[in-house]
């Protein structure tokens, strides 16, 4: 083989390599482009009995995004006292899926359903969820869970403190205010001490 007849060989092959180059950039660039446009959410899965922790251990191994209220009790028996954790929502654990992972965090050992309404998973809006989060960081506030009807109150925002940017209501509950996130779907309100001074009440939304 002469050399002009090397040279235009590998000039070709040269060409087809830059070609499958920019072919598997191209599916690449195209695969982060799926994975940009998924509509993630936050739903509620409602777990077999006794099970959040086992749930949450199992998404966290199939890599689905996932978060587990905790709550801090001091359990007394007769010869000892001891802190520990438990889950905030009885047989419920949060999950932030799109339509590819939604079937796989349903398909866990421990998952028994959707919280739904008319026949489709119920979205938890990713503000309460970070709101959620913010409440049980901050270990010196004294936070609650009731199911039991809480009358709507003031919208507010917090403007100071570890709470700041949380918006929920205001209400008095045993003498003391309280801000409020109302998880409707999952028929209960978690609640926690707020002042005042750490609060700016916000002006109703107009009705169009």
């Amino acid at each position: 083989m002469g050399l002009k007849e090397r040279s235009c060989t590998s000039n070709h092959l040269f060409s087809i390599f830059v070609l499958k180059a920019g072919i598997i950039q191209e599916n690449q660039n195209f695969k982060a482009l799926k994975i940009l446009k998924r509509n993630y959410k936050w739903y509620a899965i409602y777990t077999r009995s006794r099970s959040e922790k086992k749930l949450y251990d199992e998404l966290v191994e199939k890599g689905v995004e996932c978060y587990l209220p905790l709550k801090r009790e001091l359990r007394v028996w007769s010869d000892r006292k001891k802190w520990v954790e438990s889950p905030l929502f009885t047989s419920y654990v949060f999950v932030r899926v799109s339509e590819r992972e939604y079937y796989d965090a349903l398909s866990s050992t421990w998952a028994a359903r959707y919280v739904c309404f008319g026949g489709k998973a119920v979205p938890i809006p990713e503000t309460q969820i970070a709101a959620l989060k913010l409440f049980l960081a901050d270990n010196k506030r004294n936070v609650e869970l009731t199911s039991d009807s809480m009358k709507k109150g003031d919208q507010l925002e917090v403007t100071i403190g570890p709470l700041k940017g949380v918006q929920g209501e205001l209400v008095q509950l045993r003498g003391k205010h309280r801000i409020v996130l109302r998880f409707i779907s999952l028929g209960c309100c978690v609640h926690a001490d707020i002042s005042l001074d750490e609060v700016k009440r916000l002006k109703p939304t107009a009705v169009v």
